[in-house]
């Protein structure tokens, strides 16, 4: 095996120029497709922390998903209905304490009960439709980003007083309003009171950023004219990944519409599985093509050493041998340059990190998220060495069925 290593060697070295060119398409291929999947990978991740960090891992409201079982049921086996609706109940969750205490008994996480109703926030002779959320402070910083997001004011501030408000810089922005500004808050019932602004909040989602307004969830129960009532619980999981398994539980044992995380963002994640994929066959053509360059000059060194096969063959090498010759040729082209290609792969992931800018659309971004994972160099690496085996198998194939006594005779 050392000596067809050796010999091997000797025929790419004499084809200097075509070898560093064939080495130099694998490393770019390589290079180029690892920067694009760590960026890629970046993103995705940058997105999925966003989802688990900003949104519940489960939220469990009033059951409005199905109707509810009817009379029908009960009396035959078998029931049809047409144009059966489920009902709306504005009322929510009217026994919040008995519903918490009994998720809390099995939850592997925190929970935090809230109230949330469209408004109108009126500042001046500026109006923005606003969602209110009423929450507990203490309990909903435990299971949400909130008090971390805070870019001016606490959340704490919230319970100094009752009528005190925490916006979104979105909000503030469309208002005009400031710490202290006094903000009138109308609900669609047409109830009316005036909140001081004490805090803001960035949370790098626009979906938040530009609706949202926190207060204390009694003052959000009197604007709907619904006491002691929630219509929404948050759960913060120590698994986000529970979450859905968590979420079925919830519905079969309290029989309230529990999302789960995923489910609320199933076509999101569905698209992202579809751009890992189109992004691996990208890099699989990238990766083919460069190993057509293998392809070429492995044909070439097996047509000008024709009489050195013949000669090696009449020695007593076998025609596996001359497979595993030239196949070894490819293969050894294919790992230079894949080596090549992780130098370059790393320090373009690494370049790319560097860049900063600012854009501000469904998730706020201020430099491009690239995430370095060993697994793309080995997957980079495997494709390149598939293609120059590929590459090189082929020509080796050839090499091994030439007859000697015909090349040495000169036959055609």
């Amino acid at each position: 095996m050392r000596l067809l290593l050796d010999l091997a060697l000797t025929h790419i070295a004499g084809r200097g120029r075509q070898t560093v060119v064939s080495v130099l398409g694998v490393a770019l291929g390589v290079g180029f497709s690892i920067a694009m999947a760590a960026l890629m990978q970046g993103s995705q991740n940058d997105l999925i922390e966003t989802l688990v960090e900003e949104y519940p891992h489960v939220s469990i409201s009033v059951d409005t998903r199905n109707p509810r079982p009817q009379p029908g049921d009960e009396a035959y086996d078998a029931t049809a209905y047409a144009g059966l609706r489920p009902r709306e109940d504005r009322r929510g969750i009217l026994n919040p304490g008995a519903v918490e205490a009994s998720l809390e008994s099995w939850i592997p996480g925190r929970l935090a009960g809230t109230f949330g109703l469209q408004a109108t926030a009126r500042l001046g002779g500026n109006d923005v439709g606003v969602s209110v959320v009423g929450i507990d402070p203490d309990g909903y910083d435990e299971v949400s980003t909130l008090g971390e997001n805070m870019v001016l004011g606490r959340l704490a501030d919230l319970k100094a007083t009752a009528s005190r408000i925490v916006i979104g810089d979105g909000v503030a922005e469309k208002l005009g309003a400031q710490i202290g500004s006094n903000v009138t808050i109308s609900s669609s019932l047409g109830i009316s009171r005036v909140f001081k602004v004490v805090g803001m909040f960035n949370a790098g989602v626009a979906a938040e950023d530009d609706v949202l307004v926190y207060m204390l969830l009694k003052n959000a129960q009197t604007l709907a004219e619904q006491p002691s009532a929630i219509n929404d619980i948050r759960l913060s999981l120590d698994d986000p990944y529970a979450a859905d398994a968590v979420a079925n539980r919830v519905e079969k044992t309290l029989g309230l519409d529990a999302k789960s995380w995923q489910e609320s963002n199933q076509s999101l994640l569905e698209a992202i599985f579809i751009r890992n994929v189109i992004m691996y066959t990208v890099v699989g053509a990238i990766l083919l093509v460069a190993g057509f360059g293998i392809f070429n000059i492995v044909s070439t060194i097996t047509h000008e050493k024709a009489r050195d096969i013949a000669i090696l063959k009449s020695l007593g090498f076998k025609a596996a041998d001359m497979r595993r010759l030239f196949l070894v040729e490819g293969m050894a082209m294919g790992a230079a340059g894949s080596v090549l290609g992780w130098i370059l792969g790393f320090g373009l992931s690494k370049l790319l990190a560097t860049i900063r800018f600012e854009v501000r659309a469904e998730v706020e971004m201020t430099h491009l998220p690239v995430d370095i994972d060993w697994r793309h160099y080995l997957i980079a690496a495997l494709f390149a060495l598939i293609s120059a085996g590929i590459a090189g198998y082929l020509p080796a194939r050839k090499a091994a069925s030439l007859n000697p006594v015909d090349i040495i005779r000169g036959a055609t």
